[in-house]
């Protein structure tokens, strides 16, 4: 039997998912929590990954690994690649009223719109 892999990790958790290549069934799965907050710090996310991985019965006799993990949550790294700060997520709204005032510097929504090519 042909195994493979799926690895989503979202804002609340990872999931590792090991199922038949040929019938789609699901072999072996498992879920492990991410910390709850917009200001996260991304070992977090790789330490989940790892206690998934290893609840799930490991992957070493995986022929193949898909993954899906959140987006917009920047991780800032050093010239060595370590972690510099905590990620700051896509559900963070500290930052709303200043995003509105540089919406009006750009002479309202149209004209943001229009220069940037974002809505």
């Amino acid at each position: 039997m042909t195994l493979v892999a799926g690895i989503d990790s979202s804002t609340q958790s990872c999931k590792v998912v090991i199922c038949d290549a040929d019938t789609g069934q699901t072999v072996r799965s498992a879920t492990a929590p991410h910390p709850d907050g917009t200001e996260v710090d991304p070992e977090l996310w790789w330490d989940a990954l790892q206690q998934a991985i290893a609840a799930a019965g490991g992957i070493d006799d995986v022929s193949a690994i898909s993954v899906g993990a959140q987006q917009h949550g920047m991780v800032c790294l050093d010239s060595a690649g370590h972690v510099v700060r905590d990620a700051l997520l896509w559900n963070d709204t500290r930052s709303s009223a200043a995003a509105t005032d540089l919406v009006g510097e750009f002479g309202g929504p149209r004209q943001w719109a229009r220069r940037t090519g974002v809505v």
